[in-house]
């Protein structure tokens, strides 16, 4: 069984899992899908097949005082509805992606001695995670400063799984099934599963500024997509053309990454692993409400060399399109940007967190 943390950054790491666990032996097993529906983690399960189960959830961490009675019911109810689910389908081995979503497996596989994976795709655990790690048989992290936040032989360092055709991209073919030109400076512009209205608002004030020294894809969310489109049919023809905006991008992700010469993100868990996959330099924008983990992030893209920095509160100062041209402009820091990153990929991260899953399945 797996579970995931309701966002495209730990439902990825499951599907590659699953993908090389199919490479190497087949997957003989049935794989249930345990999780939120309202997140993305329902839809992208189903497109590629899993089954998917919803269980009640909560989440505790900054819930109103008078709040935590229901929503520690919710927990208790969605562990007890994810104890039915191993009695019905006796799983070997659970795999959870972290976060409070996972709760109620990780919680039901322990009362009935199923043994658990938590796997932590960020540099520190959030309040959930250090939670689920008392409960979990192990933990796989990204990195091996992130073992020390657990009691010393509970982690394990896997790295963070990156999808097998992410690994295999071609950036002209990539630019040619989005319909972008071959020769041109390309940006992608995107802040997560469900947009970033603070980047899409920076990049709506210098469009005509960015479309002059390159061409954009820009991935702006549901929320801000109609207003964006609007923009872009009020462009002149030729700079309209070198605007493509799209709500949300599926199997075509792997295409805006492998297409881009620079990127424009938030600072979640996958920028650590994706765009070094793709030697992907990047200007990093934590979130600023999501704790930490967004700022340690970047900081560790920073300071390795693979990214830049901007704080949201500086994007209405233009600081973005100053940025952007700076590195489009300037080839020789670009490239020290896209090695830096390079250095920092592990493509056999699937491949050793399979490796970890397997061992828990069939003990000796």
């Amino acid at each position: 069984m797996v579970s995931g943390g309701g966002s495209g950054g730990h439902v990825y790491p499951i599907l590659a899992v699953l993908e090389q666990l199919v490479k190497e032996n087949g997957l003989s097993h049935e794989v249930c899908y345990v999780g939120n529906a309202s997140a993305l983690e329902a839809d992208l399960a189903a497109r590629v097949g899993l089954r998917f189960h919803e269980v009640a959830t909560a989440s505790l961490k900054g819930a109103a005082p008078w709040t935590l009675p229901s929503r520690l019911a919710r927990v208790a109810w969605g562990t007890a509805q994810c104890a039915r689910l191993i009695d019905s389908h006796s799983p070997q081995v659970v795999l959870a992606t972290g976060g409070y979503v996972c709760a109620p497996m990780v919680l039901a596989a322990w009362l009935r001695g199923v043994p658990s994976l938590v796997y932590l795709p960020d540099l520190v655990p959030g309040l959930a995670i250090r939670v689920l790690s008392r409960f979990a048989t192990r933990v796989a992290v990204s990195f091996p400063a992130s073992q020390n936040s657990f009691p010393p032989g509970k982690a394990v360092v896997t790295g963070y799984p990156v999808r097998a055709k992410l690994l295999e991209a071609d950036k002209s073919a990539s630019r040619r099934r989005l319909g972008l030109k071959q020769g041109e400076r390309t940006l992608l512009v995107f802040g997560g599963s469900q947009g970033a209205h603070s980047i899409n608002l920076a990049v709506s004030e210098v469009l005509t500024e960015l479309l002059e020294i390159c061409q954009v894809v820009h991935i702006s969310g549901e929320a801000d997509e109609p207003w964006l489109k609007a923009q872009r049919e009020q462009l002149p023809g030729n700079l309209a053309k070198r605007y493509s905006v799209y709500a949300y991008l599926h199997e075509q992700m792997i295409d805006a990454l492998a297409a881009a010469d620079l990127v424009v993100a938030r600072a979640g868990a996958a920028t650590t692993a994706e765009f070094p996959a793709l030697a992907l330099p990047s200007i990093l924008i934590p979130y600023p409400y999501a704790g930490q983990h967004q700022e340690l992030n970047a900081d560790y893209m920073v300071k390795h060399g693979a990214a830049v920095k901007i704080c949201d509160a500086d994007l209405p100062e233009a600081v973005l399109l100053r940025t952007v041209a700076k590195l489009l402009q300037d080839q020789q820091t670009l490239q020290s940007l896209a090695q830096s990153a390079s250095g920092l990929a592990q493509p056999e991260a699937a491949r050793r967190l399979a490796q970890v899953l397997r061992e828990m399945a069939l003990p000796n």
